[in-house]
């Protein structure tokens, strides 16, 4: 800029000397200064806004400013020791702190923000003064003093989202420390705060969906019973979280099969379960027909339950320390506990690095010192699941009860990584064991290291049940609301077989249970594994079936079936003809019960069907949604939304209310993936 003298005021500022302060001057603004840092030091809260620790190149700086004052890095040998340490240090604080979340292609995704905790303030300020008073003690002793890495002086106080965000508990080390990644983004003015994304490393076992099978050519289709549910609990976190599950994860039977429903039931413990099988119009295809089968458990009176003999076999490794894991685990056996009678024994195995026995066989009537042992379990270490299981059968057979209750409830969040770590290995040993009459389940908590995979493979060989715990109202739902049929056996090994008449249904599918197959040999083969049924379970299944001469046919005829079908087809009129195998508790050779599927079994309208049946359906729709099956591709979620809606009944726990709001946010998501 010119002046009106012609000279350039830049550079008249430029060359000008700055005047010097006398010395009155100097001591007011020193004053002024102190008094002012003084005031800060006595204000314990920190600013709104403001971020408490300091970044990394600000410690790395200070801390390598004291050393080199201290002339600590002056002979070689010594700069060496110093080297390693300091490397250490600053590879955690980078792991702790840079927190940069960026989408794929650089976009930042929604922020979680979470407000710093003030014990975390507290925390941070005592670690700066003692990095100070180490500075000034000298060299040695300010190696001594660095702060060793702990999950209490980790500081998450911004979270962003990228697949999914970080657990506010989410803890550094452990055996299954998570990978971060970051991003920069910070209000205008304040100094940006930690940022962390999660990775998934979760393990779910890849399946295809079943297809559409033509009668004539394999009209039997045979399966074994799930009454799992762990697929349903994972789906509704991930959901409530804001992404869609997996695929592989979803699992429709154990959708349906998580929902009690008021099926008849038998009304003598000589007979175990009782079958009812409807068909019913397709909600989703005009030209096909959904056939029905729903099975009742006899439901064991409370003077009836056998003694129990439980073993609690519990995963402490690090990986655990976090307020959905461990914590949660723990007040989840409390609920057990309060369950169980006075005569039944409870055992406590741990694992991390190696096993251990917290507490032996110990009655119920002693509740306090079981209820002590779990309060004192604490996380850390690798995970030696294998070790644990071997301890936890030990227990289970030393304290063996004839004709009752004999246990695992297997608790941990993921890998087993010490020991026999593959899933065919533990198979093979909880096989073994189940021989023996002690049984295997497992509870799966936590996100981020969830091995569903290893979880199918231990429960559906252990001959118990898999699920998963996200909250504490879905621990009293599995361990209080549904403890004996989690608990007490009416019927194992069960096996359903169908035999679809080719005279009057042309097509058949199967909706879920991809991963409980069965060869068509297998169902009179009693050394061969099924499911069990529990005490009041229930257990449905769905088939969608083409009637003969149906427009909705995929597959073509065959040019020489009629010649196959010789003179003509038995019991023409049966849609389909049920039968199930099982074994009595402590029985061998297993027995059969048969159901004819007639005419009798038919419902002309979808809306006269029973409401139990039609929310079963609309929850049969939404699974086969989540896992993108082709069959409902036209089928919006707000049909779904409909049906469930109209058939939602008594819910007197709120699970179909609840439903209702998965549709709806399953819905917001579509075309997420």
């Amino acid at each position: 800029m010119t002046g009106k003298n012609g000279f350039d005021e830049l550079d008249i500022l430029r060359n000008a000397k700055a005047p010097t302060p006398d010395e009155d001057a100097r001591a007011r603004a020193l004053a002024s200064a102190m008094a002012a840092y003084d005031g800060a030091e006595k204000n314990s809260a920190a600013a709104q806004g403001s971020a408490g620790a300091l970044r990394l190149t600000d410690r790395t700086i200070r801390f390598w400013r004291e050393m080199m004052q201290k002339k600590l890095v002056a002979a070689p040998a010594l700069a060496g020791l110093v080297a390693l340490p300091v490397v250490g240090y600053v590879g955690w604080q980078m792991m702790d702190e840079l927190r940069l979340a960026t989408a794929p292609g650089g976009a930042v995704r929604d922020a979680v923000v979470e407000t710093r905790a003030p014990e975390r303030q507290r925390v941070e300020a005592r670690q700066a003064q003692e990095e100070a008073e180490a500075g000034s003690r000298g060299g040695d002793d300010l190696l001594m003093a660095q702060p060793a890495p702990s999950p209490e002086a980790a500081p998450p106080a911004v979270l962003y989202r990228t697949m999914r965000p970080a657990s506010r508990d989410m803890q550094i080390g452990g055996d299954a420390m998570s990978k971060h990644i970051a991003i920069p983004a910070a209000p205008t003015g304040v100094a940006p705060d930690l940022y962390v994304a999660q990775e998934d490393r979760e393990r779910f076992e890849r399946f295809g969906t079943n297809p559409v099978r033509a009668a004539l050519e394999n009209p039997v289709s045979t399966f074994s019973i799930d009454v799992d549910t762990a697929s349903y609990a994972f789906a509704r976190r991930s959901l409530k979280e804001g992404f869609p599950p997996p695929r592989d994860s979803v699992r429709v039977e154990e959708f349906i099969n998580y929902f009690p429903y008021d099926w008849a039931g038998p009304q003598d413990a000589d007979i175990p379960f009782n079958t009812t099988v409807t068909v019913t119009p397709t909600p989703w295809n005009e030209n096909t027909q959904l056939m029905h089968v729903a099975i009742k458990g006899y439901d064991v009176e409370q003077a009836q339950k056998p003694r129990s003999n439980l073993v609690f076999l519990i995963d402490t490794s690090g990986s655990m320390n976090a307020a959905d894991k461990l914590p949660l685990l723990k007040n989840s056996f409390r609920l057990l506990v309060e369950q169980l009678e006075a005569d039944d024994t409870v055992s406590i195995v741990t694992y991390a690095g190696n096993a251990g026995t917290v507490l032996e066989p110990t009655r119920v009537a002693d509740k306090a010192a079981i209820l002590a042992a779990l309060d004192g379990l604490e996380a850390g270490g690798h995970t030696a699941g294998e070790a644990g299981i071997r301890e936890a059968y030990r227990l289970a057979e030393a304290s063996f009860v004839e004709g009752g209750v004999n246990r695992i409830m297997l608790a941990t969040d993921g890998d087993f990584n010490v020991g026999q770590t593959s899933d065919e290995a533990l198979k093979r040993l909880v096989e073994d064991k189940r021989a023996g009459g002690v049984y295997l389940s497992v509870l799966g908590f936590g996100r981020g290291n969830l091995n569903d995979a290893m979880m199918q493979t231990l429960a559906q060989n252990g001959n118990g049940v898999a699920a998963y715990i996200d909250t504490l109202a879905e621990a009293e739902k599995v361990l209080v609301e549904e403890a004996s049929s989690s608990l007490f056996t009416i019927a194992s090994d069960v096996k359903i077989q169908v035999e679809f008449n080719p005279a009057r249904i042309a097509e058949y599918r199967l909706i879920g249970y991809e991963t409980r197959a069965l060869a068509r040999e297998d169902f009179n083969n009693d050394r061969v594994d099924a499911g069990d049924v529990g005490s009041g379970h229930t257990v449905t299944a769905i088939y969608e079936v083409t009637p003969v001469g149906s427009p909705a046919q995929m597959i073509d005829d065959l040019r020489y079936g009629e010649a196959t079908q010789g003179a003509g087809v038995s019991n023409a009129d049966e849609y389909a003809f049920v039968k199930i195998r099982y074994k009595a508790p402590g029985e061998a050779a297993s027995r059969l019960i048969e159901t004819p599927v007639t005419d009798a079994n038919a419902v002309a309208d979808f809306a006269g069907a029973g409401d139990d049946l039609r929310f079963s359906v609309a929850v049969a729709a939404f699974g086969q949604k989540l896992r993108g099956t082709d069959a409902v591709a036209d089928y919006g979620y707000d049909r779904i939304m409909e049906i469930a809606a109209a058939a939602r009944g008594a819910d007197p726990f709120g699970y179909r209310a609840e439903f209702l709001s998965l549709v709806r946010l399953a819905s917001a998501l579509e075309g997420t993936r």
